[in-house]
């Protein structure tokens, strides 16, 4: 019997493992980020002596930091690849293969030798896991985000596709959490501990992921004879349009992260060092809060739709870039926490919660995963030089030159969205609504006498 014989339409209300698949994704999308995460909290603190030693703590420092944009340079073509993939053979062997691939590369990192043990072995070995560490990155989103999206009812795939998106804030919560409570121990433990852990999270994350089912969507496609022979040249063919919009709208939300997380962090800290701490936990909290928010944010563009939620988001950014600043400048610690809440809690979150959607809806199913991965992951790259630009603006026009780009962000986020078209709207609504209420219809029992 062919496929096509036995593959039956998608149904509207989504698939019976789809609050499984949902959930499976975030549990992969927070180790991801923990792993990811994880690597620059090392890199900040422990990394610079360990791996790259100097006269000079502060060259030390930089050479670190260079291992961490190797990682970030490598995402797009980690998104190129799972793109590709999924959208030639399926979305879960992506899923799997990069959470094996991203694990492997965190717990490797856990065993390394240092500089003392192995000399200028020891820095190219983990700059050549960083790499690894950005392709599987790069590689994860894009078939996270489809699965949860394709699984899922018709009209609440908001929701369901910022599922996934909500373990970004919980894996950075997750490794803040575990490098405070190692920051006491001995040596080298401080740091390889939570990388030697983070084993645990992944074997749980594969367990749930091996067990998923296909995406309804590409085993339709596939069925049928509409999956594209080369999934990355089609796409960057004919949805060349597409990938810049997602870059747009990621822009936005890539720079405000890191211009907060990172930059604002290390702004406060050099202003007053006893802050840091106080700093350090507001991200936490703020990550926590987030997962909430990301949650909200995506449920809502099911019933306003995308553009309202984005629109607000990245309007806000605009209207706290200078704010930001303000709260922080007087080292307060109550308003310094404050400050991390609003940009990370609200802010980012209400804009990571409606990408899942949003960014995935620019792209037709025989190219999803490599449209939106490829365009999120050049975003992505680019977002990783805010910390580096706003410190050079900061030295040329003081704190407002970090404000200056934090608005800047906005502003190009808000054109990336005003320029792109409803995907959900009132009329996209009351279709999806009369075809679920017609496929309840034909499902209840009544219906079947």
């Amino acid at each position: 019997m062919s496929a096509s014989t036995t593959t039956k339409t998608p149904s509207v209300l989504g698939s019976k493992d789809r609050l499984k698949t949902a959930i499976a994704a975030g549990v992969g999308t927070s180790v991801e980020n923990y792993d990811f995460i994880a690597y620059g909290t090392a890199a900040a603190l422990y990394f610079g002596p360990a791996f790259f030693p100097s006269e000079d703590p502060l060259v030390s420092t930089l050479l670190a930091f260079a291992t961490l944009a190797v990682g970030f340079v490598m995402r797009p073509l980690g998104g190129a690849i799972g793109g590709y993939l999924g959208d030639k053979h399926g979305r879960k062997p992506v899923l799997v293969a990069a959470m094996l691939v991203m694990g492997g590369a965190t717990f490797s990192i856990g065993l390394m030798p240092t500089y003392d043990q192995i000399g200028v072995a020891a820095p190219i070995i983990l700059t050549a896991i960083r790499m690894v560490q950005g392709l599987a990155f790069g590689a994860e989103w894009g078939g996270a985000i489809t699965m949860a999206y394709e699984h899922a009812p018709w009209h609440r795939r908001g929701m369901f596709a910022a599922i996934p998106q909500s373990g970004n804030p919980l894996g950075i919560a997750l490794a803040s959490g575990m490098f405070a409570l190692s920051a006491n121990l001995e040596g080298d433990w401080a740091w390889r501990l939570p990388f030697l852990l983070s084993a645990i999270l992944v074997i749980v994350a594969l367990v749930v992921r091996s067990r998923l089912s296909e995406s309804p969507e590409f085993q339709e496609a596939q069925a049928t004879g509409k999956v594209e022979k080369n999934p990355f040249l089609a796409t960057i063919r004919n949805d060349w349009k597409g990938i810049l919009r997602v870059i747009s709208l990621r822009v936005v939300e890539s720079f405000a992260y890191y211009s907060t997380a990172t930059y604002l962090l290390n702004y406060i800290s050099e202003q007053d060092p006893s802050l840091r701490p106080v700093a350090l936990t507001a991200i936490t909290v703020a990550s926590v809060i987030a997962i909430g928010v990301t949650f909200l944010a995506g449920s809502l563009t099911d019933v306003v739709g995308r553009r309202p939620i984005y629109i607000g988001a990245s309007t806000a950014v605009i209207l706290f870039a200078f704010p930001m600043y303000l709260l922080t400048n007087d080292g307060q610690p109550l308003l310094v926490a404050l400050a991390f809440i609003i940009g990370i809690g609200l802010i980012h979150a209400s804009l990571t919660g409606n990408q899942g959607s949003l960014l995935t809806e620019q792209f037709r199913t025989s190219t999803r995963t490599s449209g939106a991965s490829l365009g999120y992951q050049l975003a992505a790259a680019i977002g990783g030089f805010a910390p580096f630009l706003a410190a050079a603006l900061v030295g040329v026009l003081g704190w407002p030159g970090a404000a200056l780009l934090y608005l800047l962000a906005g502003v190009v986020g808000l054109i990336g969205i005003l320029a792109t078209r409803e995907t959900w709207g009132p009329d996209e609504r009351a279709r999806v609504r009369a075809l679920v209420e017609a496929e309840k219809s034909e499902a209840s029992p009544s219906a079947r006498r």
